[in-house]
């Protein structure tokens, strides 16, 4: 596998110190926060210590500590300059791009 950008491995560790810190605000043990999330202790510590995972098991420790609205909203293209520039135009089902010559 090759190895994540900088600023992916920097996310990650911020996602994960975030998540950490939402636990403990909710004043839940991992493996609380575990159970009620449907994932593994394990999982849970390596998403919390910023060493990847799945999208699904992100959002379900979102879920479980009650922040899954705020990680949705988070990543909405109309919470944008850009996307709210570009809301009144068709957005193409594919992006292709044209075959140089």
């Amino acid at each position: 596998m090759a190895t994540s950008p900088i600023a992916v491995m920097r996310a990650m560790n911020e996602i994960g110190q975030s998540i950490g810190t939402w636990r403990r605000l909710r004043e839940l043990t991992v493996a609380e926060a575990a159970d009620r999330a449907g994932v593994s202790v394990s999982t849970l510590q390596r998403l919390e210590h910023g060493q990847g995972g799945t999208v699904e098991n992100l959002l379900r420790v979102a879920r479980a500590l009650g922040i899954l609205d705020q990680v949705i909203a988070s990543v909405d293209p109309m919470s944008t300059d850009v996307g709210r520039l570009r809301a009144g135009q068709a957005l193409p089902a594919r992006v292709r791009r044209k075959e140089q010559r």
